[in-house]
């Protein structure tokens, strides 16, 4: 991971530069100050991402409050010097109207970050990030991996709880109701 450019930027100047349209098939985040340019994953993360968006979106609708945001909806997490990232997916418990959505970077938490793990990612980096989202005020971080078919669920001070593909998660206090089989975020239409 190295910085594309040679002076720091706010989160402002970042998300003007992250959208000039010579930028638009590029995918940057903001590492504090710096901008630093993320590969694309492939297709079966962007699957397990849908799978995972959909089952939290299903939730969310069946207790009526709540929104998932996908793609690496960019979050800012610190200032001076910024940090902007972008979990796969952020699911909020708080409802908000459509009006209300921010048109660049929320700087609101969400109750559930989602990473997915593509073939570039490393798994110290992103047990780094796991860890900053937790210390900043994440309740839970989810790491899914398509490889070894299994959800790892991280809460603040407790060890990480490694469920595989046969196994559900369920009984959360963050997501009263909520279940789901781990094995239905790798899981295409037509499969058994």
């Amino acid at each position: 991971m190295s910085s594309v450019l040679s002076r720091t930027m706010t989160a402002e100047e970042f998300f003007d530069f992250a959208h000039r349209p010579d930028n638009r098939d590029r995918h940057f985040e903001l590492v504090e100050g710096e901008v630093v340019e993320m590969s694309r994953p492939g297709e079966i993360h962007g699957v397990v991402c849908a799978n995972v968006g959909w089952v939290l979106g299903a939730y969310s609708r069946q207790v009526n409050r709540g929104y998932v945001c996908s793609n690496d909806t960019g979050i800012l997490l610190e200032r001076n010097p910024d940090t902007v990232c972008g979990p796969d997916l952020a699911f909020y418990l708080q409802s908000k109207k459509w009006k209300e959505l921010e048109k660049k970077y929320s700087e609101r938490l969400p109750d559930l970050a989602v990473e997915v793990l593509s073939p570039n990612d490393r798994f110290g980096i992103m047990t780094r990030r796991i860890g900053q989202f937790l210390a900043l005020g994440v309740k839970m971080v989810w790491l899914i991996d398509p490889d070894a078919r299994n959800a790892t669920l991280y809460l603040p001070g407790e060890i990480p709880i490694v469920l595989d593909e046969t196994e559900e998660i369920s009984q959360l206090a963050l997501l009263p109701d909520f279940t789901c089989k781990v094995a239905d975020f790798f899981r295409l239409s037509g499969d058994n």
